[in-house]
């Protein structure tokens, strides 16, 4: 599992025990109120369809309309000294964000996952493309460090933050310092100056550090009111935040681009409202977490026929629906593997 999801267990056992019964909470990070379910009382599933896996090679996200999954976006998050001595690093990282969308997220990933390009190299590529290399020089040489998660998005998307401050004249170099207990006190206490961050992610995180383990959710499927809360809690440990990107890397559910041809499914309502029963595969706790099957049956009504324990978004559930064993499976919106071509 990625670095980011590091609180992920952590929020999820929270959630469990909020819901009582692993399907009220209406996000991953709990505490989003769970929409109606799709189907409706009175339903005949036995009407629906089984649907079968379908083996491909494109993988594609079902849209998640009625808001199970808490939101995910990409978010400079800076020392709040730094930010109050240098108001410029806010403008220049939310020109960044401005620029980043989830499908961006996707080749920027693929770019160093897949073709194995270097972050630096990926970085250096996209700020030119994006025409963030010329600007006037509003650092005047300041020091800056940008502190990355160890994992290739964090590292890719620390380095195009770098860049587009150095083109602002700031000194910006980056930093890896492994997961998100070692580097956010780092970034409270100065050492780093920025850090790109996750939105409900860290909100969570904050929550559980500010107001106990067992402090109701903040976090939910509503970007804005995420928002509200991640910056009253950055308040209270020294954080700033810029504009949250377009961009997400947050729990999904893929199917086939064959499998979702052939039932015409492109949200996990229409999979409901399609699929009587089907083959889900995810992690092991996948049939106890809100944000997983429990989510997916009480918030959707959907059918699972079948539980298949792979992992997290990583290669066991890529290849399963690959292959035609799963016809659903958890994974992250921003993978690689959800690339066209």
């Amino acid at each position: 599992m990625r670095a980011r999801r590091s609180t992920l267990a952590l929020v999820a056992a929270a959630a469990l025990l909020l819901t009582a019964a692993c399907g009220e909470a209406g996000s991953s990070s709990p505490g989003g109120t769970a929409p109606s379910p799709t189907a409706e009382a009175g339903t005949d599933a036995d009407a629906l369809q089984a649907c079968a896996p379908v083996a491909g090679d494109q993988l594609v996200v079902l849209d998640d309309d009625l808001g199970l999954q808490t939101v995910d976006n990409i978010v400079p998050a800076v020392n709040a000294a730094a930010a109050e001595t240098s108001p410029e690093i806010l403008e220049v990282l939310d020109e960044v964000s401005a620029t980043l969308d989830t499908d961006t997220l996707i080749q920027l990933n693929k770019a160093v996952d897949v073709d194995r390009q270097t972050s630096s190299e990926v970085a250096a590529q996209y700020l030119e493309d994006q025409g963030l290399t010329d600007r006037e020089d509003v650092g005047q040489g300041t020091t800056l460090v940008v502190g990355a998660g160890n994992f290739s998005e964090s590292a890719t998307l620390a380095e195009i933050y770098a860049g587009a401050l150095r083109a602002a004249g700031f000194d910006a170099s980056t930093q890896t310092i492994g997961n998100r207990e070692t580097y956010e006190p780092a970034l409270e206490q100065g050492d780093l100056s920025v850090v790109p961050e996750y939105v409900g992610t860290l909100t969570e995180f904050l929550n559980s550090k500010v107001n106990g383990a067992d402090a109701p959710p903040v976090a939910s499927s509503d970007l804005t009111e995420t928002m509200l809360g991640l910056t009253a809690l950055g308040d209270e440990v020294g954080l700033r935040f810029g504009t949250p990107a377009d961009a997400q890397d947050q729990n999904a559910f893929a199917v086939t681009t064959a499998f979702a041809d052939e039932y015409g499914v492109t949200t996990l309502s229409e999979l409901a409202e399609t699929c009587g029963e089907l083959v889900l595969g995810g992690p092991p706790e996948c049939p106890e977490r809100p944000f997983c099957q429990p989510g997916l049956e009480e918030v959707y009504g959907l059918q699972v026929a079948e539980f298949t324990s792979l992992d997290a978004g990583g290669p066991l559930t890529k290849t399963a629906l690959q292959q035609g064993q799963i016809a659903v499976g958890l994974v992250f919106s921003s993978d690689a593997a959800l690339a066209d071509g």
